[in-house]
């Protein structure tokens, strides 16, 4: 008889699910950091890149990937220190307490609510590139309606289902990358040359803050850290391997990209406008096609891994009761799925592929500030830990919490409203909460 995939609200887990199995050794946790890395932002961003710095896109990559070295950094460390899965909201409740546990735990959900949005515009986007109408208002919103509510279903009707549909997207969605890059880097047309555009130290500020949407989600490697054989040995170096071959993916695409695409900066789907000089219509379709695989792909994983961070943030008393409802046949968390998924809809909606990337990236900050100062507070209450330790670890977390505030002072007043009206649901939530036994 197959075990329920969750038990009962208030059945206490050990009763019911055996010890985990260490089994992801160094390299399956590096495959993790890149497959939770790599997605819609290489897809969506070539364009925007040129608008702010324009010939010297590639190297954004490489100031975001220095930036993003510190944050990693920051969660090697934290990583080694625990055993037990949750990634950072366990680092920054740990640490820091309750309060900041919740504010950690919300923003994460913001970051994946506004990611999966962008990945959903940008579906549609690709999309466009088979049907031109799908652009338009009303197709837009019935075409992200549909995508949405058909992962929904599934997933509400069993986990072993939407894993399998993931995993299948998962494995397709790095193939179209890597041949564009091989044929772009051996082709032997005539080079384009990008619009002169004047790289401003703001110009290298916002490319950085959007790049932080193409290189986030490697925290979500140090959510299974309770199967991982070594994690004290092992993070440290997926982290930094997975973050060599994401940046040289990264920039050997915007390489080509530019090479390929005359006035690349106004390109609506980049990298199949760069396929189509390669390979003609057929190029251009291929690459399309491979968008909507990584972005339906991501959805995909993220309608699995959210709810369920909602759900045993709710089992454990920090987040609505609501959301550790359990469906009675299908035996997953449903509330949390269509909670998700209406809210996903509903910012796909209002913002385009860049409000949301940026509101996705503002939120990242955050949970990278937070991880800065839960690193400085278990420096002080553990000094003699047995983990992995940074040279001047302290001096890095500051410097990240630096550089979170200049990029933060980068958003406008809407996206500012958005990251700030959540600080106040996060309060309210753990004002509500805060008597919890589970504390």
């Amino acid at each position: 008889m197959q075990r329920p995939a969750f038990p009962l609200s208030g059945q206490p887990a050990a009763a019911t699910n055996p010890e985990l199995v260490r089994v992801l050794g160094r390299w399956s946790l590096t495959a993790l950091v890149v497959n939770a890395v790599i997605g819609s932002g290489v897809f969506g961003l070539p364009d925007d890149l040129v608008r702010f710095v324009g010939a010297a896109a590639p190297w954004a990559y490489v100031l975001a990937a220095a930036g993003i070295a510190i944050f990693m950094a920051v969660f090697a460390e934290l990583g080694s220190q625990f055993k037990q899965a949750g990634g950072p909201y366990l680092f920054a409740r740990e640490a820091c307490g309750q309060f900041w546990g919740i504010q950690m735990g919300w923003f994460i959900w913001l970051v994946r609510l506004t990611a999966a949005a962008a990945n959903t515009n940008l579906f549609v986007t690709y999309l466009g590139e088979f049907w031109p109408g799908a652009t338009a208002p009303i197709p837009r919103i019935v075409i992200m309606a549909s995508l949405l509510g058909a992962l929904t279903f599934t997933n509400i009707r069993g986990i072993d289902r939407g894993a399998r549909l993931a995993n299948c997207l998962t494995a397709a969605k790095l193939l179209p990358l890597i041949l564009l890059i091989v044929m772009g880097l051996w082709w032997s047309g005539p080079s384009w040359s990008q619009p002169s555009v004047t790289a401003t130290p703001t110009g290298w500020l916002n490319a950085v803050l959007v790049l932080l949407f193409a290189f986030g989600g490697f925290e979500a490697a140090l959510m299974p850290l309770a199967e991982g054989k070594n994690p004290r040995r092992d993070i440290p170096f997926a982290l930094f391997t997975g973050l060599l071959v994401i940046a040289a993916c990264y920039f050997l695409t915007q390489i080509v990209a530019m090479r390929t695409v005359p006035n690349l900066a106004g390109s609506e789907r980049p990298l199949a406008d760069a396929a189509r000089t390669l390979l003609g219509p057929i190029g251009a379709a291929f690459i399309a096609l491979g968008a909507m695989i990584s972005t339906s792909g991501y959805l995909s994983a993220q309608i699995i891994g959210v709810p369920r961070q909602t759900y045993a943030m709710a089992e454990r008393g920090d987040f609505p009761p609501l959301f550790a409802s359990v469906h009675p046949r299908f035996r997953t968390p449903y509330i949390s799925i269509l909670i998700w998924c209406l809210l996903v809809l509903a910012l796909a909606i209002y913002g385009n592929f860049m409000w949301n990337a940026v509101i996705s990236a503002g939120a990242r900050l955050v949970t990278y500030a937070l991880a800065c100062v839960s690193l400085i507070r278990l420096r002080q209450q553990r000094p003699h830990a047995d983990a992995f330790r940074l040279p001047a670890g302290s001096v890095i977390a500051l410097t990240g919490l630096a550089l979170c505030g200049t990029l933060l002072a980068q958003m406008n007043l809407t996206h500012a409203a958005v990251i700030s009206g959540i600080v106040a649901i996060a309060s309210l939530n753990w004002f509500m909460v805060r008597r919890s036994p589970a504390d």
